[in-house]
């Protein structure tokens, strides 16, 4: 149950990511009259959805170290 409760904490860090990320992407993308910055897709795409892992991963041990024992 608890690597389960793992598990989906880690998809559920990765959809924040994701979503977190999407907010404003084309006009990161397509600036004012230059050329599309491909680098959004490349290097902020999978950052963020690590970032979410990790902040979600970190949340999840925090309140299980702050849950008290059985």
């Amino acid at each position: 149950m608890q690597a389960a409760a793992g598990c989906l904490t880690a998809a559920v860090g990765a959809g924040a990511g994701l979503a977190v990320w999407s907010i404003d992407v084309r006009k990161r993308i397509w600036r004012f009259e230059q050329a599309p910055d491909w680098s959004v897709l490349y290097a902020e795409l999978p950052l963020m959805i690590l970032g979410g892992i990790a902040a979600a991963l970190g949340c999840w041990a925090l309140f299980s170290r702050l849950r008290p024992r059985r």
